[in-house]
């Protein structure tokens, strides 16, 4: 059996993974930190109607605490207009991010602004460092409290 291979369509398969097409996108770009006691998420959503914008904590395929962002990107022009170039993606974006159990998904906060969408996920307060009291008794029998350093 002959196999014909055409490393172009290779490549374009490749390219499309990875890039997306026009009928669909690519995920949204994402940056993480902690900033002391939460964890901040943003996403770039440049002009995106934050009424399309759905986030959910939930379960998915077995893991807990997924957080799912999705959001939809419509055509900048009117439906009669032709395009000339086309190349900012429209559609339905989504993006999937697993949260760590030490966060408490309760209480996240979400703010959109200038195109960015910025999650803010506190730390749980299980999670947290705590001070840890040791009751010991010294050698003349008196009872003292001595404070550890910080647990975690």
């Amino acid at each position: 059996m002959l196999i014909r291979t055409d490393p172009f369509r290779d490549l374009d398969r490749l390219a499309s993974q990875l890039l997306g097409t026009a009928t669909r996108p690519t995920s949204m770009p994402m940056d993480a930190w902690r900033d002391g006691d939460r964890f901040v998420v943003a996403f770039d959503l440049p002009e995106v109607d934050p009424s399309s914008v759905d986030i959910d904590v939930g379960r998915v395929a077995g893991e807990r605490n997924v957080l799912t962002v999705k959001a939809e990107r419509l055509a900048s022009h009117a439906a009669d207009v032709q395009p000339i170039v086309a190349e900012r993606p429209r559609g339905i974006f989504s993006r999937q991010v697993i949260l760590g159990d030490a966060l408490d998904t309760d209480r996240i906060e979400a703010s959109y602004a200038a195109g960015v969408l910025r999650l803010a996920i506190p730390v749980a307060e299980r999670a947290k460092p705590r001070k840890i009291v040791v009751n010991a008794v010294d050698e003349q029998g008196a009872d003292r409290q001595i404070v550890t350093a910080d647990s975690n």
